[in-house]
């Protein structure tokens, strides 16, 4: 049997939970056929590139599948009926990859631990650039305070 790998949106208004039993029913529709799912991953909640439907992020599911084409016809119909499901993706593969995706493998990446990247570098407000000055930070200011000085240094030789 051919193998597909599937991808879909479903809306961000419904739970998790709902959207696990929105892939338990496609799953039970596979394995009734005599299909196999060789891989199932929740992506979690993500933003999506632009509005579909008026909802700016999505639950993301990849599902790796096993089954014949007409079966995945009647599944693409099913979710094109269900107004949970924004948007379905499905591709035909060779194989399908057993390793997490890299989406998976992205989130998985503990960004608490990047190490020491240096010293902060001085914002807008901190470097004095565009933000307020007081007169004694000023060059002129401070060359007439400095001449002053000077002057009563080569009096007092």
């Amino acid at each position: 049997m051919p193998l597909y790998e599937t991808v879909l949106i479903a809306r961000n208004d419904i739970s998790q939970q709902q959207v696990d039993a929105i892939i338990d029913g496609i799953i039970a529709q596979v394995e009734a056929d005599g299909g196999s799912v060789k891989k199932r991953e929740y992506w979690g909640l993500r933003t999506l590139a632009y509005r579909i439907k008026k909802n700016r992020k999505g639950h993301y599911v990849l599902l790796g599948l096993d089954m014949k084409a007409e079966m995945l016809k009647e599944i693409e119909r099913q979710l094109a009926i269900n107004e949970d499901v924004l948007r379905l993706l499905a591709l035909r593969v060779d194989e399908i990859d057993e390793a997490p995706s890299p989406v998976l493998s992205r989130k998985g990446d503990d960004r608490g631990d990047r190490g020491f990247r240096g010293p902060k570098p001085a914002g807008r407000f901190e470097s004095g650039r565009g933000g307020r000055r007081s007169s004694e930070d000023r060059e002129e200011y401070r060359a007439r305070d400095e001449k002053p000085a000077e002057a009563a240094s080569t009096e007092a030789e």
